[in-house]
């Protein structure tokens, strides 16, 4: 019995063993996962539970002009943070804070003494100014922090706002280029940590750990600043001389389809946007708001009519009685009585509406509407910003003899300016139709190296380069024969076309004196390097006609813009036709090498301004051939001398 005794003791020793051993092998397994493929986890999490954050903005990307101008950019404004725990007077500290940060003592100590690891205070504490900065750091209070922030500046006030947009408090892209590209221009948040015990107390002997933010990029526009500042310069002036409901320009790159410039009235400061009337900064109007095009819709039936060959301007004639009828209804032309016989050429120039009810017709509605859809009206450009309309057409199958007619020159459809100053541009350009861009280039922010370009996109070869010459041709023939006459511009060759539309009101009906004038004007008409749309939305006290208001508008524009650009003068081109009240203009003779007894026969319409002494003339300004007013100033150089060089 003993011995039995004996070997069931040494088998339960045996199986407690081995049961320890099982378990020490659990355990062993347990802590090698633990410690080879759990650690790095279980030291994270530890670490989280004793860090606090503290987080660092990254600086949004400026917005640059095409070359290089500042069109926004970044200011410090630091931000207020506060550690409750950390905190040793709270009482005292909220009335400190509170009296520097314009709010309630109330307010203050409950931000500093709530339960939480961190405190922002907001919105007074957000993006503070130097005078509260500089305050809060002489203080030098425990568990009161100033974290980097910045906040957006505009430094040209309520120029390109609608396009620039503007951001939240969070540096958070709420509208036009900086809701677009937010991703791009708004980077990655940085932060310190450090690190804390579970009461909040600082842990001194451990150290803080730094995360550097990661800058946003740079975004370089196609806009130039010049030609904007030229833009807003005119609408400023036409809303100041006409009380409109609303005004816009345009201009754009038909080369490229980049934008120049772009303006709505009415305007907006984006650093007080919250001060504003959310339909004015949410209205966009040259991507946004619809009508009736008027004549300047024409362009397309020409367009269509010339690459399809059913007319030649100079041979084909039309004699206008001043109405036509079509399926019943009588469409008249704006000139009481018609203009008679004329070519096609004279009908463009005199913008005709009956005149271009006959090219609609002989287009046909499906051909005349496949070119309306290939020159991108009836749906978004895709210009790179929000809240572009689409416009509307008429459905195809609803179109009548009426609607084909009045759709011929521009009346009873709906287009948003931007598709008409891109379906322009593509008309003049050879029959390019390209997607509107803002956007050309991205840069990184420390090297200021171009990361990534954005490239001209060609959505349609509408017309050929044939058809879009003579485009240009009578375009040029309307601004300096007919219509368009406003906009001519001594020394460089114009092209462009009036509108004239008459606003729908919310029942539908036509509204009683109430237009939208307009004027497209392109330059040189030869090799286009702007085109031009303006227009504006019922002006007041004068006649509303787009030659009357503003043509001569876009004609301001494109010649100070093309001097901006650098673009030369040229002496040729096409005289423009004079009409009373108009007084024709003086050609400047050439007059160096003339002695001074000659200048009276040649002078009789110019005064004279001498400068320096003797008979002879080595100089002159403006040069010879230049257009000017009768009775305009020349300055003389005069020199003993006829050689200049031995003056």
């Amino acid at each position: 019995m003993k011995r039995v005794s004996t070997i069931i003791v040494k088998k339960r020793m045996i199986i407690v063993f081995l049961f320890g051993l099982f378990i020490f092998l659990i355990m062993g397994i347990r802590l090698g996962y633990v410690q080879f493929f759990e650690g790095e986890k279980l030291v994270r999490l530890a670490t989280d539970s004793w860090s606090r954050d503290i987080q660092f903005e990254a600086e949004r990307g400026n917005i640059l002009d095409r070359d290089g101008e500042i069109l926004v950019k970044n200011v410090s404004a630091p931000s207020l943070v506060v550690i409750p725990r950390q905190i040793k007077e709270p009482k005292k500290t909220a009335q400190l804070l509170a009296d520097i940060l314009d709010m309630s003592e109330e307010k203050a100590y409950e931000n500093v003494t709530k339960q939480t690891s961190m405190q922002n205070f907001h919105p007074e504490g957000r993006k503070l100014k130097d005078e509260q900065v500089e305050k809060i750091r002489e203080l030098d209070l425990d568990g009161v922090y100033l974290r980097k922030d910045s906040k957006r500046f505009y430094p040209n006030e309520k120029d390109l706002s609608h396009v620039l947009g503007f951001t939240g408090i969070d540096n958070q892209g709420l509208m036009g280029l900086e809701l677009f590209y937010d991703d791009m221009l708004k980077g990655e948040k940085g932060s310190l940590s450090y690190f804390a015990d579970a009461k909040g107390s600082k842990i001194n002997r451990l150290a803080d750990r730094y995360s550097a933010p990661t800058d946003g990029f740079h975004l370089k526009t196609t806009i130039d600043a010049k030609v904007q500042t030229i833009l807003e310069r005119e609408m400023d002036l036409a809303v100041e001389q006409y009380n409109p409901d609303g005004a816009l320009a345009i201009a754009v790159n038909p080369k490229t389809g980049g934008i120049l410039g772009m303006t709505t009235r009415p305007n907006f400061s984006p650093s007080h946007y919250k001060q504003v009337d959310a339909n004015i900064f949410d209205r966009n109007l040259p991507i946004w708001s619809t009508f009736e095009p008027g004549s300047t819709f024409k362009i397309i039936t020409l367009a269509a009519a010339l690459e399809e060959g059913i007319v030649d301007l100079e041979k084909d004639t039309y004699d206008d009685t001043g109405s036509i009828k079509v399926g019943g209804a009588k469409l008249k032309c704006w000139k009481s009585g018609g203009h008679g016989k004329q070519t096609y050429a004279e009908v463009v120039q005199n913008s005709c509406n009956p005149g271009f009810v006959t090219l609609g017709q002989d287009l046909g509605k499906e051909k005349l509407f496949s070119y309306i859809r290939g020159f991108g009206f009836g749906k978004k450009t895709g210009i790179d910003l929000a809240g572009e309309g689409s416009g509307i057409l008429f459905q195809e199958e609803n179109v009548g003899p009426v609607e084909l007619a009045t759709t011929s020159f521009g009346q009873g459809v709906s287009v948003t300016p931007i598709q008409q100053v891109m379906a322009v541009s593509a008309a003049v350009n050879g029959g390019y139709l390209y997607e509107p861009h803002i956007a050309k280039s991205w840069q990184h922010p420390k090297s200021d190296k171009t990361v990534k370009k954005v490239e001209k996109h060609m959505k349609n070869h509408v017309i050929s380069n044939d058809a879009s010459k003579e485009v240009r041709e009578t375009l040029e023939s309307v601004v300096a024969k007919g219509t368009g006459r406003p906009a001519f511009v001594e020394g460089y060759r114009v092209g462009g076309k009036t509108g004239t539309a008459q606003k729908v009101g919310e029942d539908g009906q036509y509204m009683t004196d109430n237009y939208v004038v307009s004027f497209v004007g392109f330059a040189p008409s030869d090799d286009p390097e702007i085109v031009v749309y303006v227009a504006v939305d019922h002006p007041k006290d004068t006649v509303q006609f787009g030659g009357v208001v503003a043509a001569p508008i876009v004609g301001t524009i494109i010649e100070d813009s093309l001097q901006a650009m650098d673009v030369p003068r040229r002496k040729k081109g096409l005289e423009k036709k004079v009409q009373w009240p108009e007084e024709p203009k003086v050609t400047v003779p050439e007059l160096i090498g003339l002695k001074t007894d000659d200048l009276v026969e040649d002078m009789t319409d110019l005064t004279i301004e001498v400068n320096g002494k003797g008979k002879y003339i080595i100089d002159q300004s403006p040069e010879a051939g230049t257009k000017v007013k009768a009775g305009s100033k020349i300055r003389i150089y005069l020199s003993p001398h006829r050689d200049r060089d031995s003056s």
